[in-house]
């Protein structure tokens, strides 16, 4: 199953990859996570990518292409994959139709002001751990101990315009991938796991026709 993960920033694409990846046993690849590694080791790819993500701006298609592309190659994405992060443009879009054929573009639905609210409480860990205010009232991660921060992309005048650069940008997708008639939304504004079975729902028809 080769499937995509539409969503605002926030809109909680990376806790629904995590239990999609345990449901169904795919890898998720997380174009998010391949820059923040890369921007941890101090690469040039990575401080390159970091002047735009701190800016709340998209990283330049060129250099977030090779980095799919790279991926997709591997042999665990052999019979199939998630993708989180990417594409963001029908530029990239339009790539990702050259290399491989989707079975399914899934689009997590939450309004604006939940992923303000739900952005501006998040903590994240040097360790990779990710926790919101709402739920977790201290300062220090619960793995390893290390004091919590705020990512700048995470403060809310980054916040604002990541969303701005979606919606002009990454919300076309949603047509065109319904044109294509490949797109199914649903509603992530409540919890994880109840947003969760509406995603499996879907998830589990797209499963049984592949």
């Amino acid at each position: 199953m080769k499937i995509v993960l539409l969503g605002a920033p926030g809109a909680g694409k990376g806790s629904q990859a995590e239990l999609i990846t345990k449901e169904y046993g795919i890898p998720h690849i997380s174009t998010g996570d391949a820059f923040r590694s890369n921007i941890k080791a101090g690469t040039e790819i990575g401080l390159y990518a970091k002047s735009f993500m701190d800016k709340g701006l998209l990283v330049p298609d060129e250099v977030t292409v090779k980095i799919v592309e790279a991926r997709l190659s591997q042999g665990d994405c052999a019979s199939g994959f998630m993708l989180d992060g990417f594409p963001r443009s029908l530029v990239q879009a339009e790539f990702l139709d050259k290399i491989t054929a989707l079975d399914c573009v899934l689009n997590i639905s939450v309004p604006f002001d939940v992923i303000l609210k739900r952005l501006s409480g998040r903590r994240s860990c040097s360790c990779g751990a990710i926790y919101n205010t709402d739920s977790h009232k201290s300062d220090s991660c619960l793995k390893c101990g290390n004091t919590l921060f705020i990512r700048d992309d995470d403060k809310e005048e980054a916040i604002k315009k990541r969303l701005e650069v979606y919606q002009a940008i990454t919300a076309p997708l949603v047509d065109y991938y319904a044109q294509k008639g490949i797109l199914s939304t649903v509603i992530g504004a409540e919890t994880i796991l109840d947003t969760f079975s509406l995603v499996k729902n879907t998830l589990d028809l797209v499963w049984k026709k592949g």
